[in-house]
C-alpha cells in the first residue's frame, strides 16, 4: 500500500506498515483533531481579533500512543490525565466513541463549547484529569492511585480501580513539581500509576538541545520507577539488523535534535546527503543506497511513540510493582505539513494544507465530521471500544451530618492552633463517623501544627505497613505507627505534593463515591508556594481544607522570610474557596464544622484558614449564655463576623474592626478609647471574604439572607469612621469603605519582617493598640 505524501515527504499518523486498522483510525483521529482546531481559528467569525489558537502540533504528536490506548487498551477503571496542549486529540477520540455529539467539535475555545484544556467540571465529554498548568496535570494520576489506595484501606466497600496514567510532553519534565512527585517515598509502591512521556524534543519556542533521555531514564530510575523506551518503530529496526544497520543506529542516535529535527524538514532528495554526512561508513552509504528518497524519508521518521503495535507490546512489559514510565519518541506535527518544524508549536494550517491532509484521510472539508460507517472495521471496533469502556455507575454515599458544634469547651487562654489539635480530638469523640471521613496531610510539620493528639489517636497511614521501631519507647509523645488505618498522611517538605494530595483526596466523592473531608495543614507563609497547585485542585473539583500556620508577623522570632504578608488576599480571592480567620477558639470550632459540611458533594467548596500560635484570652469574646443567643453568634460567626461590642452602632465614635490574632490589640485598643469618653464600636470579622461576598452582593435581590451580614455589621443609620487591623496586608479590608462611605484607615502589614518579639514586631508595623488609638485619632480629628 502506498503511503500518503505531501511534497513527496511521507506524512502519516501512525506506523502505516499496511492495512491496518488501528493505522486507519489514528489517521481519521489526526483529521478530527487538527480539524476542531482549523474550525476555531478559520470556521467561525472573529470580532475581538484575539487569536483564538490552539496546537495542532502538539495534537499530532500524541496521536498513535492516544489511539493505542483508547482503541486497544484501556479499561473501564482507568483513568487518564491528557497533557494540556492535545486535548483536541482527546475530544476526537470521545468523538468517534460515539461520546461527544457533533454540535461540539466546532466549538472549541467557545463560551460552553469545548475547553482550551481538558477539564473535568467544564467539558461535556469524560474528562478524568483538568490539566493546563504545566507538570500539575501530568501529577495528579500520582495522587489520584495514593487517594484510592488510602480510600480502599478505610472503605473496602469503594469500587476497584485499574491504572491511573499520565500523558506528558517531555518539556513539562523541566517542572519542579514534577519531580517532588516523583521522588515522594509512597510513589515507589505505586504499581498501578504509568506515566507516557511524549517524547518530541520541541517545547513551545524551540527543538531541545542536546540528547538528554539518559539523564531522564536515571532520574526515574533513582526513584525506583521501572524505565520503558519506545524509541525506533518496527519499519526503521528491520533496517537496523542489516549490514550497516549498526551504523545507520548510531548516526541517528548520536546526532543532535536539532540536526534529526532538519532531516525530518528536508525534502526527501536531500535527506541521503544530510544523513550521511561528510565522512560516512562505508557500511552505512551502502545500506542508504539501496533505498529510495521515500523510503529513506519514512524511515528515519519511524519513531516508537507513533507505531501502535509497538506500544501495546510494551505495555505488557509494565511491572505492576512499582510505577513506570515510559519514553515514547515522537515527532511534533507528526502527519502535519508542519511535521518537526521548530516553530510549529501554535502553527496552524493553512486551508490548502487541510485539504491536502483531508485528503490524506479520506475526508473533505465539506464534511469534516464524519464518522465510520457502521459496517467498516474501524466502525466496528469504534463501537466495540465504546462498549469495553462504558463505566458502571458509581454509588454515591454521603458524609454523616456535621454537627453544628462540640459539647465542649475550651481553655481560658488558647491559641486557634492549639484549638485545632483539640477540635479534631473532640471530633472523634463526638461525631466518629464524620470524623471517620477525615484525612489529615502535611510537609514533615505535623507535631508543630498541633496534629500529635490526632496522630496519636488515629495513627499514621503509609502505602504498606512500616514497621515502628520506637513503639517501646516509653519517652516519646508522639507516637508514630504507620500502616494501612492510619488517617494521617505524612509527606517530606514539599508543599506542592501537599495540596495536590489533599485536592485528589478531595475529589474521591466524585470519582468513586466515597467523600473524604482532607484537612491539609502547611506553615501560612509557605502557602504561595502550594498556591498554583492549590487552585488547580479546586479547579478541578478537589474539595479540601487547607489551614496555613502560623500566620503573620505573630510568628515575630522566625523573622520575615517565615512571616506571611499576603495570604489573606490570596485566599479571598481564591474561586471555590472561602477564606477563615477567626480569632478565638469557639469561632474556629464553628467555621471547621460549617466548612466540613461543605466538603464532599456537588456544590461544595474549600476552605482555607489562617490561624495562629499565639494564646489569646478567651473572656475577650464571652459567649452568650442564653441558647438563642448564642445560636445568633454562630450564625454571625459561620456568615463571617460579629459586633463584640454590646451598645447600639449608632451610640459609636469610632468603629474598630479586628481579624484574627490581633483581637487583643483591637479590643485593647478600644477599652482605651471608652476610657478618654470616646464611645468605640467592635466588630470580629472570622472571614474577611463572606463579608466582602456580602458586600458584593448587598443589591442581588438572589443572594440568600447569609448575604445580608455586611448590614448588620455596619447598619447604614450608624455610619462612623472605620480603622481596620489585621496581621497582613491592609488591602484586605479597604473594601469596607465603601461599604457606607465611612472614613477609613487601614492597618495592616506591608513590608518585610524581622526576627522579634510579637510586641516588637506590632510596634514594627503600625498594628498594635497605640497604633490603633492614635488611627481612630486621626479619623476623630479630621474635618471634612
Amino acid at each position: 500500500m502506498s503511503e500518503p505524501a505531501v511534497n513527496s515527504r511521507p506524512l502519516s499518523a501512525a506506523a502505516s506498515l499496511g492495512d491496518d486498522v488501528l493505522d486507519s483510525i489514528a489517521q481519521r483521529v489526526l483529521w478530527t483533531a487538527t480539524a476542531i482546531i482549523d474550525s476555531a481559528n478559520r470556521g467561525r467569525p472573529n470580532d475581538s481579533g484575539v487569536k483564538v489558537g490552539g496546537h495542532q502540533s502538539s495534537s499530532a504528536s500524541m496521536v498513535g500512543i492516544m489511539t493505542s490506548l483508547w482503541f486497544a487498551e484501556l479499561t473501564p477503571i482507568d483513568r487518564v490525565s491528557v497533557k494540556p496542549h492535545a486535548s483536541p486529540v482527546l475530544h476526537a477520540i470521545n468523538y468517534l466513541l460515539g461520546e461527544l455529539g457533533e454540535e461540539y467539535l466546532p466549538t472549541l475555545r467557545e463560551l460552553g463549547g469545548l475547553q482550551s484544556y481538558p477539564s473535568r467540571l467544564k467539558d461535556p465529554d469524560t474528562v478524568d484529569f483538568s490539566t493546563g498548568s504545566v507538570g500539575i496535570g501530568a501529577t495528579a494520576p500520582l495522587w489520584a492511585a495514593m487517594s484510592h489506595r488510602y480510600l480502599r484501606d478505610q472503605f473496602p466497600e469503594t469500587p476497584e480501580s485499574g491504572r491511573f496514567i499520565s500523558l506528558l510532553g517531555d518539556a513539562e519534565l523541566d517542572e519542579g513539581a514534577v519531580w517532588e512527585a516523583v521522588t515522594d517515598s509512597g510513589a515507589r509502591q505505586l504499581g498501578e500509576l504509568v506515566w507516557i512521556v511524549d517524547l518530541n524534543r520541541q517545547s513551545l519556542d524551540r527543538v531541545i538541545p542536546d540528547v538528554q533521555i539518559a539523564r531522564l531514564q536515571g532520574m526515574f530510575a533513582a526513584a525506583d520507577w521501572q524505565v520503558l523506551t519506545c524509541k525506533w518503530g518496527r519499519r526503521i529496526h528491520a533496517l537496523f539488523v542489516q549490514p550497516g544497520g549498526e551504523e545507520l543506529r548510531e548516526r541517528l542516535e548520536s546526532m543532535a535534535n536539532e540536526e534529526y529535527q532538519r532531516l525530518l524538514r528536508s525534502h526527501p532528495d536531500e535527506v541521503h546527503t544530510r544523513l550521511l554526512g561528510e565522512e560516512p561508513a562505508p557500511a552505512l552509504a551502502q545500506l542508504v543506497q539501496t533505498l529510495s528518497p521515500h523510503e529513506l524519508a519514512a524511515s528515519i521518521r519511524d519513531l516508537g511513540g507513533h507505531d501502535i503495535h509497538l506500544l501495546l507490546e510494551t505495555y505488557r512489559e509494565i511491572d505492576p510493582e512499582r510505577p513506570t514510565v515510559i519514553f515514547a519518541y515522537t515527532v511534533k506535527g507528526r502527519g502535519l505539513a508542519t511535521e518537526g518544524h521548530p516553530n510549529n508549536h501554535a502553527a496552524q494550517l493553512t486551508e490548502a494544507q487541510m485539504a491536502e491532509l483531508a485528503a490524506l484521510s479520506g475526508m473533505t472539508l465539506a464534511e469534516p465530521w464524519r464518522r465510520f460507517a457502521e459496517n467498516t472495521r474501524e466502525g466496528a471496533l469504534c463501537r466495540d471500544a465504546a462498549e469495553r469502556l462504558r463505566r458502571p455507575a458509581i454509588e454515591g454515599h454521603a458524609i454523616e451530618a456535621v454537627p453544628s458544634e462540640l459539647p465542649w469547651s475550651y481553655k481560658p487562654t488558647i491559641s486557634t492552633q492549639a484549638a485545632l489539635g483539640r477540635f479534631l480530638l473532640d471530633l472523634n469523640r463526638a461525631a466518629p463517623e464524620v470524623a471517620r471521613r477525615v484525612v489529615t496531610l502535611s510537609p514533615d510539620v505535623a507535631s508543630s501544627t498541633n496534629l500529635g493528639g490526632w496522630i496519636n489517636k488515629t495513627g499514621v497511614w503509609s502505602v504498606g505497613e512500616r514497621h515502628d521501631w520506637f513503639a517501646d519507647d516509653a519517652d516519646r509523645l508522639l507516637k508514630w505507627n504507620e500502616g494501612a488505618q492510619g488517617q494521617h498522611i505524612e509527606l517530606g517538605i514539599a508543599e506542592v505534593n501537599l495540596v495536590c494530595l489533599a485536592g485528589e483526596l478531595g475529589s474521591t466523592w466524585s470519582r468513586w463515591g466515597q467523600p473524604l473531608i482532607p484537612i491539609a495543614t502547611i506553615y501560612d507563609p509557605f502557602v504561595s508556594r502550594a498556591l498554583e497547585p492549590w487552585s488547580y485542585g479546586i479547579y478541578s473539583g478537589g474539595q479540601s481544607i487547607l489551614i496555613g500556620t502560623p500566620s503573620g508577623v505573630t510568628l515575630a522570632p522566625e523573622g520575615g522570610a517565615h512571616q506571611s504578608i499576603t495570604t489573606p488576599s490570596i485566599g479571598l480571592e481564591q474561586p471555590g474557596c472561602v477564606a477563615w480567620e477567626p480569632a478565638f477558639a469557639q469561632d474556629l470550632e464553628w467555621c471547621l464544622l460549617e466548612s466540613m459540611s461543605n466538603i464532599g458533594k456537588p456544590d461544595g467548596q474549600s476552605a482555607y484558614f489562617r490561624i495562629s500560635t499565639r494564646p489569646i484570652d478567651q473572656s475577650l469574646s464571652p459567649l452568650p449564655e442564653d441558647p438563642a443567643l448564642r445560636q445568633q453568634r454562630r450564625d454571625q460567626v459561620v456568615a463571617g463576623g460579629y459586633r463584640l461590642s454590646s451598645h447600639d452602632p449608632a451610640e459609636d465614635a469610632i468603629t474598630l474592626v479586628g481579624v484574627g490574632a490581633i483581637m487583643p490589640e483591637v479590643v485593647d485598643a478600644a477599652r482605651r478609647l471608652e476610657g478618654r469618653g470616646i464611645r468605640t464600636g467592635i466588630v470580629c470579622l472570622t472571614s474577611p471574604d463572606l463579608v466582602f461576598r456580602s458586600f458584593n452582593r448587598r443589591y442581588d435581590r438572589a443572594a440568600p439572607a447569609r448575604m445580608s451580614i455586611v448590614d448588620d455589621l455596619f447598619p447604614a443609620h450608624a455610619r462612623t469612621p472605620l480603622v481596620t487591623v489585621m496581621d497582613g496586608h491592609p488591602h484586605t479590608l479597604a473594601f469596607l469603605a465603601g461599604v457606607r462611605g465611612d472614613r477609613i484607615r487601614n492597618l495592616g502589614v506591608s513590608e518585610f519582617g524581622q526576627s522579634s518579639s510579637v510586641s516588637d514586631a506590632y510596634a514594627l508595623h503600625g498594628i498594635d493598640s497605640d497604633a490603633i488609638i492614635r488611627a481612630a485619632s486621626d479619623l476623630l480629628g479630621y474635618s471634612a
